[in-house]
């Protein structure tokens, strides 16, 4: 069985970690360690659907993963650093 490296924020402690949901939540949090992004970037970089996007941030919204930026919409996305760190050569 192939083995999949997760980003370790992507585990969430409230929720059941699917292997659908942590290949997701992986997907944008790659996205948003580089830089704070609107979902339509997050979207457009990731190839996920617009809800797909949306419903995963919120999750991890919840888990103060990521948070939310601007006043007006389209609000931007950016990853707080709080969490577990890669550990180094993996």
């Amino acid at each position: 069985m192939l083995k999949i490296a997760y980003n370790p924020n992507a585990y969430l402690t409230q929720r059941r970690n699917v292997r659908l949901g942590l290949a997701a939540r992986s997907k944008i949090l790659e996205v948003l360690e580089k830089h704070p992004a609107p979902i339509r970037d997050i979207r457009e970089t990731t190839g996920l659907k617009y809800a797909v996007v949306l419903y995963h941030l919120k999750l991890m919204e919840g888990e103060k993963t990521v948070h939310r930026q601007g006043g007006k919409k389209p609000y931007s996305w950016a990853f707080t650093g709080i969490g577990q760190r890669r550990l180094a050569g993996s």
